[in-house]
């Protein structure tokens, strides 16, 4: 894996990530099951655009994104608090072939932390069912995958309420199925970029 060490959102992240499947847009190559994503044809389009620009796609930020940015910090030292553990913040991390990459917000010594900070009614419905929503079954199974890590700690955080936090392992028939995924979708990727830049 390599570590850009750098700022998310800044400058350099951006330019670091264009181009490259991440993460937390996983849901667009394959889904929770392994199986290829209807959504894939877009996510191509938008990398290959990215790729050949240099530079990420502006993306839109909702009232929900704003405020998970806003509470991030705070249930980052909640987790840091409780579990008496320093959380260090990193910018991009990228699997060592280079197809895929995810931006964690947070990492410790082999695990990774996904911080989640919904709406009210949304966190009290993952509280209910207490384990990791499928929403970000690839974002999770995802970042396990490029760092390598043993276990990443999913926490979904409203201020007032306790937090959900789920320790989630490696899934490695899902894994084997992203593998495959991503070498057919970052193939169809370079070759879109090499007949559009010619």
């Amino acid at each position: 894996m390599i570590i850009h060490d750098c700022d998310q959102m800044s400058e350099e992240w951006f330019r670091i990530k264009a181009g490259i499947p991440s993460a937390g847009s996983l849901d667009k190559i394959i889904t929770s099951k392994g199986e290829p994503s209807k959504q894939a044809e877009g996510y191509l389009y938008q990398l290959a655009g990215e790729s050949i620009l240099n530079a990420k796609q502006a993306t839109f930020t909702s009232y929900a994104m704003e405020r998970g940015i806003e509470f991030e910090a705070e249930a980052r030292r909640l987790y840091e608090f409780r579990n008496n553990v320093t959380v260090d913040q990193v910018g991009f991390c990228v699997h060592d072939s280079g197809l895929v990459g995810c931006s964690p917000d947070g990492i410790m010594h082999n695990k990774g932390l996904e911080i989640k900070c919904p709406l009210l009614h949304t966190h009290v419905g993952y509280l209910d069912k207490g384990k990791l929503p499928t929403t970000y079954f690839q974002q999770v199974q995802g970042s396990l995958y490029v760092t390598g890590y043993d276990a990443w700690i999913f926490m979904s955080y409203y201020p007032g309420i306790k937090p959900l936090v789920v320790t989630v392992n490696p899934d490695g028939k899902w894994h084997k199925a992203l593998e495959e995924q991503l070498e057919i979708f970052n193939e169809k990727l370079n070759a879109l970029v090499e007949r559009l830049t010619k």
